[in-house]
């Protein structure tokens, strides 16, 4: 299945749901938005790190960041794989000494450790 490349484009209060931001990544190589509505934490930890906010302590995505830098794991890819009943479920694709292991995420997590990680975020043609 294509993967199509996505970025994070905005960050905002949603203006459906109260409580909740909304997410906006933006397809690359078009004109195509996914909105994805997440809650308050999960919103409050995208922008840490997206604005390159330093804290006096580790924010928990910070220290799994931390620990995978010292197992020599290294996130290589974000993919937002499938939408079930409005949900949208990611995969963590992670590689450790040449292994590639694929991992269960919270896609308002994987998106926090994408901008951590620095590494590319990607989706399907069917969720776009």
């Amino acid at each position: 299945m294509e993967k199509i490349e996505l970025e994070i484009a905005a960050l905002s209060q949603s203006v459906t749901q109260a409580q909740s931001y909304a997410v906006v990544l933006r397809e690359i190589d078009g004109m195509r938005r996914l909105p994805i509505i997440i809650g308050i934490p999960e919103a409050q930890a995208i922008a840490v790190a997206l604005e390159r906010v330093t804290t006096s302590r580790p924010l928990t995505h910070d220290l799994f960041r931390n620990f995978c830098v010292e197992f020599n794991i290294k996130i290589t890819e974000i993919i937002i794989n499938d939408l079930i009943e409005g949900i949208f479920h990611s995969k963590l694709i992670c590689e450790q000494n040449g292994t590639v292991l694929s991992i269960d995420s919270r896609t308002s997590d994987a998106l926090a450790l994408s901008v951590r990680f620095k590494c590319p975020i990607y989706t399907h043609e069917f969720i776009l």
